[in-house]
């Protein structure tokens, strides 16, 4: 093994095996195991870079292609495929982002992506992040700048939505709503889901299915939990329901997810978790 120093500290060879996973409130960057899944829709805007093989893409049911840098619009259904065994994944949250204002390659829509820069950088925030001690709570690096090489623009949402997306968000295993939310920011129900898509660009019920979903990923390094628990912790009535609801989002059972995590290095604050049954 190499060992170099810097100003960070020690240096060390990065193997393209390690598996790290960086969760912010609003971004995720992956690398690790792809697995076997079926359709997926995750509730982000999602790029999938080749590590070491070429990755396969169907969008909507659609012909498979095979490049190095795929892009997903949210929402939308995708298969994913690669014959490495790794893949790096970037999750970036739309209502966190001007759209308009959003570098070209984000605001393309879903399939291939000529990005053989991004991918570089994709891999170069791979090795930094391995090589960043061994604090797990502290990646001491901007998520944008060092993924995308800039900030990515903020966007700007009624005061009122704001509100709401910040409770989702920080409490998305609670029961909240739509008509409690409505009632917390003084608007009608009718008039609350109208504004909610209009701001957020997707339903309020599927806005709050894609958070709680997300909110697995704080738990997947905990194996000596049971997904009865995880489930529970998560928000969702039974393990039977869990299970459904991840597998539509993500394509893969949850038993597979966390047997994929093994090993799986995670960067990021735990996910604050309310209890069942209260509204923050």
């Amino acid at each position: 093994m190499r060992v170099d120093h810097d100003r960070a500290g020690p240096m060390r060879h990065i193997d393209r095996t390690e598996r790290v996973m960086w969760v912010t409130p609003d971004r995720v960057f992956y690398v690790g195991l792809l697995g076997v899944p079926s359709a997926r829709s995750i509730g982000a805007i999602s790029l999938y870079v080749a590590l070491d093989a070429p990755v396969q893409i169907s969008v909507e049911g659609g012909q498979w292609q095979t490049g190095h840098v795929a892009i997903v619009q949210p929402y939308v259904s995708h298969r994913i495929a690669c014959d490495a065994r790794q893949i790096a994944v970037i999750h970036v949250e739309p209502e966190s982002v001007d759209g308009a204002g959003l570098p070209a390659m984000l605001r393309q829509g879903s399939g291939l992506l000529a990005a053989e820069d991004f991918r570089a950088r994709a891999l170069r925030c791979h090795q930094a992040l391995m090589r960043n001690g061994q604090r797990a709570d502290a990646p001491m690096f901007d998520f944008d700048q060092l993924v995308f090489g800039a900030a990515l623009p903020s966007r700007s949402v009624d005061p009122r939505i704001a509100k709401v997306l910040e409770r989702i968000r920080s409490a998305p295993a609670s029961q909240a709503l739509a008509q409690d939310c409505a009632a917390q920011v003084h608007l009608s129900f009718s008039r609350f889901l109208h504004l909610f898509k209009s701001e957020v660009g997707v339903s309020f019920r599927s806005f709050r299915a894609w958070k709680r979903a997300r909110s697995l990923l704080h738990h997947v390094v905990d194996q000596h939990t049971t997904l009865t628990d995880v489930a529970l912790c998560a928000g969702y009535p039974d393990s039977t329901h869990f299970s459904h609801s991840i597998r539509q989002v993500y394509g893969l059972k949850p038993k597979d997810i966390f047997a994929g995590s093994r090993k799986l290095r995670v960067i990021g604050a735990p996910q604050p978790v309310a209890q069942r049954g209260l509204n923050p």
